[in-house]
């Protein structure tokens, strides 16, 4: 019988010089240092040679760190310019990041370390929440941990789950994975709540000696399984709304949609000059147009033209407060949920061909090496000639035939260009095929297909990022004594080092080499092993770890860059229809092309704060309904045979991903019955004790799907029984 046994690495954690860091990696360093020597003074060149940093531009970092710990009274400054460790707290405020098993993680400001609280500990606090916690005294080597004592602010008290109802009481069965308590409610506060529908419920009251929380029923969604109950489901689960607000439809219903002279006038007029859109099939909001002319010196005259939603929603208005809420459109798998109400994202705004529209673009001259000569920034009014679904665009490239062959192939050719040039400075290429489903009348998977990335996408895209790129040089790059103004732009951190170094060794399995001796040549190294896996059966895998070893992108105040893309400023302008940043990146642009002083950090600081927040729900929410179809997709085969490919290890068992349609479930260490496997955490493989049969990354398996459960959205998975 199979059994669990984590096998220790004999390796004592010794620290490996490291070459290269991001601010998180760095600072856990810093703080070692002090937390070793408690009672030692050390200015930032000190802390710079006992990490062997001699770069510039690291040693600036570590400056930047010193004082921000400072801030944190994590360590103190008794004299100019001299640190000392602060000591130990006992009480900080942080955010809940709960487990499985109902224990959490507290992360802070305050500490470097995530404090750990055991279930029995939580005292009531929830995934998500802002708690108090009180830090035990620390044990030599150990990492912290200490208990809730108080909830200062509930992340949500709305979830998600199926009735059970009885004649005297009722409860909602939470289907959320981290809400490890079902909820009780009243018989009066069903809201005619019916046994086994889906609901949500909001938690009114958690008596101290209670051991569930009471609530009462705000919304039935429907019958389980029903497709819209079920997508309705996933947006509530991850606190995100699933309809508009009515008075916000009207409100947009009452917007003149028409331009008048007076506002052309105050604008630059491209409604002659060649002009067209390139989208996805589906896609109903134009926010991105380009436009095409050859300037009598030979050059190219570039225009990215973006919708000018600025014009039309107001800074304080009630449809603007309701984008800056959402923050973002959300895209499930079968539907758009958007930042606006549908009038301004579909019709007044959208660049839809042989209409006349305010635009906000950026105007680049470009020569034949794809060198940019000159740029302006200018509200703008165009008329697009044409929309191109992105295969007709891609036709268009592999035929050089069809509208405007001239204008795309000239505009190919220079992305092209600007795209090699990326990619010679450091930028990374991640080009994972993205998932798609063909649904039936009802919802439901009958097929998944996935789409890849062509020119025609590139082509779009490398203008994008050249206008993004331009847009936070031309507001944050200091010029001389010129003051910075306070911008938002779109900043990716340099990868945690230790994540590097797993992920090299990871792939060594695989027979790649990954270089990490030099901090300039892991962009080319890491795109060079990127290119060798494209159609191997270990594609996927390396491809999501090389993802996992980088920093998530976000948005900032702090133009600290983008390592990804290798650009030292970057914004993001060109989507202000689906996503908020690029709206106030407009206004923003605007208000200081036309002599506005600085705005508050700290305010926009608060800004990019949410709007990070809710691109993460929204990619979280996309993730779920998306494995969702999956599980439906296979709810029909159980029993069916796979060949899969192993695509993660734990102490609990194998991930296993089918090769086919890349769908990913668990074989459990429980179900291994030929031996007594044991998880060699060093290795991340399982190895036999008796037969020494070893299970690790990559390996091809044949798998047989045993269960499809929808609502867990769960797959497992056993190994198919050999001939």
């Amino acid at each position: 019988m199979a059994k669990n046994k984590n096998k220790k690495s004999k390796n004592k954690n010794k620290r490996i010089k490291l070459p290269v860091f991001n601010k998180k990696t760095l600072t856990k360093f810093i703080v070692d240092i002090f937390r070793k020597n408690p009672s030692r003074l050390y200015n930032y060149k000190q802390i710079a040679a006992k990490l062997n940093v001699t770069d510039v531009r690291l040693k600036q970092s570590i400056n930047e760190i010193l004082w921000g710990l400072t801030e944190k009274k994590i360590i103190a400054e008794p004299e100019r310019g001299k640190f000392l460790y602060a000591g130990a707290v006992s009480n900080i405020t942080g955010r809940i990041e709960m487990t499985k098993s109902g224990a959490a993680y507290v992360v802070s400001d305050q500490t470097v370390d995530d404090v750990y609280i055991a279930r029995q500990n939580m005292n009531k606090a929830l995934h998500g929440d802002e708690v108090e916690v009180y830090i035990y005294a620390r044990r030599k080597r150990s990492k912290p941990e200490g208990e809730v004592i108080e909830i200062i602010k509930r992340a949500k008290t709305d979830f998600v789950g199926v009735l059970e109802v009885t004649k005297n009481h009722a409860f909602l069965a939470v289907t959320e994975r981290r809400m490890p308590y079902d909820i009780f409610i009243p018989i009066h506060s069903l809201k005619k709540g019916l046994d086994g529908q889906k609901a949500i419920a909001r938690i009114t009251e958690w008596k101290t000696n209670a051991k569930n929380p009471t609530g009462k029923i705000i919304d039935i969604l429907g019958e389980v399984g029903e497709n819209n109950t079920e997508m309705h489901a996933i947006l509530a689960e991850f606190g995100l709304p699933y309809s508009f607000p009515k008075e916000l439809d009207k409100q947009a219903e009452k917007i003149e949609a028409g331009i008048t002279p007076d506002e052309i006038a105050k604008r630059e007029d491209f409604r002659e000059t060649t002009t067209f859109t390139i989208d996805p099939a589906d896609a109903k909001d134009f926010d991105d147009a380009l436009s095409f002319k050859i300037l009598e010196n030979g050059n190219y005259e570039i225009g990215v033209h973006i919708a000018d939603v600025s014009h039309y929603v107001e800074e304080g208005s009630d449809i603007d407060k309701e984008a800056y809420k959402r923050a973002t459109s959300v895209y499930l798998v079968d539907r758009t949920i958007p930042m606006l109400p549908e009038r301004i994202s579909n019709f007044i705004c959208s660049l839809r061909p042989n209409e006349e529209k305010l635009t906000y673009s950026v105007i680049f001259e470009i020569d034949d090496s794809a060198n940019i000569i000159n740029e302006r920034f200018v509200r703008t009014v165009i008329n697009s000639d044409r929309r191109f679904t992105y295969a007709e665009a891609q036709e268009v490239i592999d035929t050089g035939e069809g509208d405007f062959s001239s204008e795309i192939l000239k505009m190919n050719e220079l992305a092209i260009k600007l795209r090699k040039a990326r990619f010679k400075t450091g930028a990374i290429s991640f080009e994972r095929s993205e998932i798609k489903f063909n649904l039936d009348e009802k919802g439901k998977p009958v097929s998944i297909y996935f789409k890849e990335s062509k020119e025609a996408n590139k082509l779009i895209e490398e203008f994008m990022l050249l206008a993004n790129k331009h847009v936070a040089e031309n507001v944050g790059k200091p010029e001389g004594n010129k003051k910075v103004n306070t911008f938002i732009y779109r900043v990716h951190d340099q990868p945690d080092i230790e994540k590097l170094y797993n992920f090299s060794n990871y792939i060594k399995r695989f027979g790649y080499e990954f270089k990490l001796n030099n901090e300039k040549e892991i962009p080319k190294s890491l795109n060079n092993i990127l290119s060798q896996v494209r159609g191997k059966p270990e594609q996927d895998i390396i491809e999501q770890l090389a993802v996992r070893s980088m920093s998530k992108a976000i948005y900032s105040t702090d133009a600290i860059g983008h390592y990804g893309l290798a650009f030292d400023w970057y914004s993001h302008f060109t989507s202000p229809i689906r996503r908020y940043p690029d709206l106030i990146a407009h206004r923003l642009l605007f208000y200081y092309t036309h002599g506005g002083k600085s705005v508050s950090k700290h305010k926009y600081a608060e800004k990019c704060k949410q709007s990070s927040y809710m691109e993460q729900l929204s990619v979280q929410a996309e993730r779920a309904s998306i494995k969702y179809k999956q599980v439906e997709f296979l709810q029909d085969k159980l029993g069916s045979y796979f060949d899969a490919v192993i695509a993660g290890i734990t102490e609990r068992g194998m991930y296993a991903e089918i090769i086919e349609n890349k769908i990913e479930g668990m074989i459990s260490i429980r179900d291994l019955d030929d031996d007594y496997y044991v998880f060699d955490e060093k290795n991340y493989c399982l190895i036999g004790e008796r037969k020494k049969k070893k299970y690790q990354l990559g390996d091809l398996v044949k798998v047989q799907l045993i269960r499809a459960n929808l609502q867990e959205r769960l797959i497992d998975f056993v190994l198919a029984e050999e001939d």
